[in-house]
């Protein structure tokens, strides 16, 4: 009855509520889709900070620079970290990735135990042994490119 007492007063202001409404209802389709996206977009670059940063640990080991191992392995156990805590339970491959992510966690605490006074060639193969679970979990999870 109230929407007919509107009309029958003020066509526009029936108008401008109608109005009002569809901008609300639309502007929330708008954030659901864009808050439904988020957690895509940023697994997609927490597996790529993951993956650079694993690539460019080993062609470091290479290079014989033991301290860019040890901080490369440091920032890989982060993405591998964050990757943990924002995967959804529904997501396939979870559990395959998160096995492989702690993998990758469990392989680089190996290269700090070692520690950057060893032979860049003795922390080459628990770096070696991050990278492929690196590339198993990401693999898996859905996330390569």
């Amino acid at each position: 009855m109230p929407a007919k007492w509107l009309q029958n007063r003020d066509p526009s202001i029936a108008s401008m509520i109608w109005e009002i409404i569809v901008v609300t209802g639309m502007s929330l389709i708008a954030h659901t889709m864009l808050f439904a996206a988020e957690p895509n977009q940023s697994l997609k670059e927490a597996a790529d900070g993951l993956r650079s940063n694993v690539e460019d640990m080993v062609a470091h080991g290479g290079m014989g620079d033991a301290k860019a191992i040890l901080h490369h392995c440091g920032e890989a156990v982060r993405y591998a970290e964050v990757l943990i805590k924002q995967l959804p339970t529904s997501q396939p491959g979870r559990e395959e990735g998160v096995a492989s992510l702690h993998d990758v966690i469990k392989q680089c605490k190996r290269v700090s135990e070692i520690g950057s006074h060893a032979d860049p060639g003795v922390l080459l193969n628990p770096a070696i042994k991050a990278r492929t679970a690196a590339r198993t979990s990401v693999k898996a999870l859905g996330l390569d490119k």
